[in-house]
C-alpha cells in the first residue's frame, strides 16, 4: 500500500511538499525525497496510523542513511503537511486529488499534464477525467476460472463481459484452493477479452490442424485463453526473452503448457511463412491503460517513448501479417489508450500491404455472446467498449484495465485473385 500509493500520488505529493520547502527551488536527495512522500502520503491519505508516528517514522528512516541532516527539514515539512490536511477536513473540502466533476486540475490528477492533456483531447473531459480517478485506486482483481473453480475461502462476484471471469471483494487471493490448483487465475478481464475475441471460430469451423501462434507471449494469460479454447489446434508461443518464456511455461497450468510449443525468438527477425489460421499481436507498448496496476509507468513514460514504440509495433504487425494463411486471422492488441500504439500503427501497416482487411469487432462480441463467452449483460456494456471497428476499453469507463485490439483477415478478391484492403479513416 505505501509503495504503491506512494508512486500514484508521487506527481501531486511532490507538488504540495515543493510548496512547504523553506527553499523550494533546492534538490532534495533520494533519501529525504522518499521520506517525504511516503509520510505526505500516509498522512494525506490513510488514516491507520497515528500522524505523530508517520513523522516520527520519516524522521527515523532518514537518520538511519547518509542525509541524516536532513531529519530536522523532514520533521518540519511532514508538521506543515499534518496542518494543511487537518485544515482541509475541518473546511469540508474532502481529500484532495482526483478529477474534478466539471474538469481536470492538472496540478492534483497526479498524471503528468501531457497524458491528460492527449485523453481530453481524445477521448473528451469527462472520460479523462474517469481515467484519472480510476488510476488512482487499488486496482480490482479479476480471476479466469474454470467451470470447476469453487471460492468457499474468496468472496467473489460475477465479471463484468466474461462468463468465464470472476471479480474478487475480499479474501487472501494467495491462500485460495482454486489459485493454488490452477482452477483459477489471475488476468484483468480486458486482457481475457482480446484472446476470447481471437479464439472465437466461425460455426463449423473445427478443423484440428488450425495452427495458432502468439508472437508476443509472455507472461502467457491470452496464450492459456488460446489454449483453452482450442484444444487441438497447435499453438506456439513466442517470446523475444527466455528467462520470461521460461517463467510462463512454469506458471501455466500444466495440462495446458503441455499442448503449446515455446520458442525464444524476436518476432520482427522471424522469417514466417503465410501458414498460421490465427495469430496474436499483444504488442509491447507504454502501458498506459494499465497504471492503476502499475503506476511507476506515469514516471518513467516520455511522450517521444510513444513514437519509438510505434515503430517497433509496426514491425511486429508487419512481421505477424507475413505469417498469416489466406482467411486467416491476426488480432493486434495493447495494452496503451494512444493513438500511435493502437490504431496508426494498424492504418500505417494495412496502408502499404495489399490482401488484408479489419473485421468489425462488433459481429465478433455478438459471436461471443451467442455462444455465452460473453453474457448478455456484458455484450450490453462492450458497446461503449467498441469505437468503429475497433475494440477499446478505457480505465474507469469500464472496471478494467485500457486495452485496444483490431481484428484483421488475410483476403483474397475471388473475381480477379488480387488482393484488396479496406479504408481505414484516421480518427
Amino acid at each position: 500500500m505505501l509503495v504503491l500509493g506512494t508512486l500514484r500520488w508521487q506527481l501531486a505529493l511532490d507538488a504540495r511538499i515543493r510548496d512547504l520547502l523553506a527553499r523550494p527551488e533546492a534538490k532534495l536527495s533520494a533519501e529525504a525525497a522518499t521520506a517525504l512522500r511516503m509520510g505526505a502520503y500516509q498522512l494525506l491519505y490513510l488514516d491507520r496510523v497515528p500522524a505523530h508516528a508517520v513523522i516520527h517514522d520519516a524522521v527515523e528512516l532518514v537518520k538511519q542513511g547518509s542525509e541524516r541532516g536532513a531529519a530536522g527539514m523532514v520533521n518540519a515539512v511532514l508538521r506543515k503537511v499534518q496542518r494543511t490536511a487537518l485544515s482541509v477536513q475541518r473546511s469540508g473540502a474532502g481529500r484532495p486529488g482526483g478529477g474534478a466533476s466539471r474538469g481536470i486540475n492538472l496540478a492534483q490528477s497526479a498524471h503528468p499534464a501531457w497524458m491528460v492533456e492527449r485523453w481530453v483531447r481524445r477521448y473528451g473531459t469527462g472520460a479523462a477525467g474517469a481515467i484519472c480517478r480510476w488510476d488512482q485506486e487499488p486496482a480490482n482483481t479479476a480471476l479466469r476460472v474454470d467451470s470447476k473453480a469453487e471460492f468457499d475461502d474468496l468472496e467473489t462476484e460475477p465479471g463484468y463481459f466474461l462468463a468465464a471471469a470472476r471479480h474478487v471483494v475480499r479474501g487472501d487471493i494467495a491462500k485460495s484452493a482454486a489459485v493454488r490448483e490452477g482452477r483459477a487465475r489471475i488476468q484483468d478481464e480486458a486482457s481475457q477479452l482480446v484472446a476470447e475475441v481471437l479464439a472465437v471460430q466461425a460455426a463449423g469451423e473445427g478443423d484440428p490442424t488450425l495452427r495458432v501462434l502468439d508472437l508476443c507471449a509472455a507472461p502467457g494469460g491470452k496464450t492459456a485463453i488460446l489454449a483453452e479454447r482450442l484444444p487441438e489446434a497447435e499453438i506456439m508461443a513466442v517470446d523475444v526473452s527466455r528467462t520470461r518464456l521460461d517463467t510462463m511455461r512454469k506458471r501455466m497450468p500444466e495440462p495446458l503448457a503441455g499442448r503449446i510449443r515455446f520458442e525464444a525468438a524476436d518476432a520482427t527477425k522471424m522469417e514466417l511463412q503465410p501458414e498460421w489460421d490465427r495469430i496474436l499481436c499483444d504488442v509491447p507498448c507504454s502501458g498506459t491503460g494499465t497504471m492503476a496496476r502499475n503506476p511507476e509507468i506515469r514516471l518513467r513514460v516520455t511522450e517521444a517513448d510513444l513514437g519509438r514504440q510505434h515503430a517497433r509495433q509496426v514491425a511486429i504487425l508487419r512481421a505477424g501479417l507475413r505469417g498469416l494463411k489466406v482467411g486467416g486471422r491476426l488480432v493486434y492488441s495493447s495494452c496503451s489508450l494512444e493513438r500511435e500504439e493502437n490504431e496508426a500503427v494498424v492504418a500505417e501497416v494495412l496502408g502499404a500491404v495489399q490482401g488484408f482487411a479489419v473485421v468489425a469487432v462488433a459481429a465478433i462480441l455478438d459471436q461471443l455472446a451467442e455462444r455465452g463467452v460473453v453474457t448478455a449483460e456484458g455484450r450490453e456494456r462492450l458497446r461503449s467498449a467498441t469505437e468503429g471497428d475497433f475494440l477499446r476499453t478505457l480505465p474507469g469507463v469500464h472496471p478494467c484495465d485500457g486495452f485496444f485490439a483490431a481484428v484483421i483477415e488475410r483476403r483474397r478478391n475471388h473475381a480477379t485473385g488480387t488482393g484488396y484492403i479496406r479504408e481505414l479513416s484516421s480518427p
